[in-house]
């Protein structure tokens, strides 16, 4: 197995399950409903649905880096806007979330050992590399599960 396989299934076990630490972002949110979703529980601090929509949104950004383009997200792209809150929409948004996620487990996957050490491209910084960025989007996805799993305490 390579190295980039390895991340790929942390990657994708950070979403899917299977986690060392607990509930996955897909086990945390099965049973949430748009409402739950949409509601701010704990003033000053973002919604589910808003986590999930900047988890896509980091996770489509590091997978076009794997292609070799610089990414920098602006405030919109980073924290999308929620603008409609039906269960239709919510229900799109996990589909969407779902999807993106996919496409980044193949592309890390499919991303040669060779390159893990390489600089990402719009990175300036010594460190940044390949492997710090696929690490980094494991403890990114694992962090926002974690407030994810607050908020639905909360909103109890």
């Amino acid at each position: 197995m390579t190295e980039t396989v390895r991340l790929a299934d942390q990657i994708r076990r950070a979403f899917e399950g299977n986690a060392w630490h607990g509930d996955s972002l897909g086990e945390l949110l099965a049973d949430v409903n748009a409402k739950t979703a949409a509601t701010r529980p704990i003033k000053n601090a973002h919604t589910i649905w808003e986590l999930l929509l900047h988890i896509a949104a980091w996770d489509d950004a590091v997978r076009r880096r794997t292609g070799g383009t610089a990414v920098t997200l602006s405030d919109e792209q980073n924290f999308p806007p929620v603008k409609d809150t039906s269960e239709a929409a919510w229900r799109q948004a996990i589909e969407f979330a779902k999807n993106t996620h996919n496409e980044l487990i193949k592309a890390v996957a499919a991303f040669p050992d060779s390159r893990l050490h390489g600089q990402v491209p719009g990175k300036t910084e010594s460190y940044y590399n390949y492997f710090y960025m696929f690490s980094g989007i494991v403890q990114h996805e694992l962090y926002h599960a974690g407030q994810i799993a607050l908020l639905k305490k909360a909103g109890h």
